[in-house]
């Protein structure tokens, strides 16, 4: 008989996410079952039944994806970039191994190509066990994924992509190299023309410093970039931003040009609210410009 899981993050049956990015405060979720734990060549990988919230994704002691709300953030990292660009046909997911960015991609018909990369093989391994219903894409014959660095893979697929999403963790560990300007400017390099990104852009709640610091720099690379956020309950403060950005100086990314089918959160009204933002932090974003 095998010996039943255990976690440091998880005492007394609560599962804690307590980290120094949001000082003073902690996200807990009652554990009914801890199903997958394991080291990683690169994290911490911990998979747990919650009793209220389904299925739960953890990473370095931080909540990747909840099965209750996992789709706020899925759709609208994905339809914003895509809903607003005229015709996507090749699309790059960075990260989000978990398949649920991928997932949202191939909801667009004029998408032909999705590659996924991800550089740790055990987040779309475990998905697959834990979250079928968010690395269902991996299924699609318009798939490829490709295990490996995103530097490298960039570096070596120049002008190619209409759209890139970076679906990456927190900017610590593995994560960090991709909120910075190198990353940036390799993700501008391997756009077609008029392409587009976006990336996620932390919380307006707890890391005001970091976004001015990504619309700054964003804004210097691309001639059109916006920040957006949505709603998600379970990610810290419950919300989380998206940084989007284009070539096509003359695209407007809060228009979207198309509905989606099958969506839970996303909407053509949600889209153009999404980038409608309080004071205090438009106030910061409106403050790149001038830098």
């Amino acid at each position: 008989m095998s010996a039943e899981l255990t976690h440091p993050n998880i005492v007394d049956g609560w599962f804690r996410e307590i980290s120094s990015q949001w000082p003073g405060q902690a996200m807990t979720l009652q554990v009914e079952k801890i199903l997958h734990v394991e080291k990683s060549l690169y994290q911490d990988v911990l998979v747990f039944k919650s009793t209220n919230h389904g299925n739960v994704l953890v990473l370095d002691g931080a909540i990747q994806c909840v099965e209750r709300d996992e789709f706020s953030y899925q759709e609208m990292i994905a339809h914003l970039p895509l809903a607003s660009h005229p015709n996507p046909v090749n699309v790059l997911v960075i990260g989000g191994g978990d398949g649920g960015v991928l997932r949202e991609v191939l909801k667009h018909p004029s998408v032909k190509s999705a590659t996924l990369c991800d550089i740790d093989e055990a987040v779309p391994r475990v998905s697959k066990l834990y979250l079928p219903h968010m690395a269902k894409g991996y299924d699609d014959e318009r798939v490829t994924l490709f295990i490996g660095d995103g530097f490298k893979f960039l570096e070596e697929n120049k002008a190619k992509f209409d759209v890139i999403i970076t679906d990456s963790s927190d900017p610590v560990g593995p994560a960090n190299s991709l909120f910075q300007k190198p990353y940036f400017q390799l993700l501008k390099e391997s756009l077609a023309p008029g392409g587009s990104i976006s990336t996620q852009g932390e919380c307006i709640w707890l890391h005001l410093p970091l976004i001015n610091d990504l619309m700054t720099m964003t804004r210097g690379l691309f001639p059109v970039a916006e920040f957006a956020y949505t709603s998600i309950p379970t990610y810290p403060s419950g919300t989380i931003g998206f940084v989007v950005c284009t070539l096509d100086e003359n695209r407007d990314l809060r228009k979207p040009l198309r509905k989606v089918e099958g969506c839970r959160y996303w909407n053509q009204t949600i889209h153009r609210a999404a980038f409608e933002l309080p004071q205090f932090a438009q106030e910061v974003v409106d403050a790149s410009k001038k830098n």
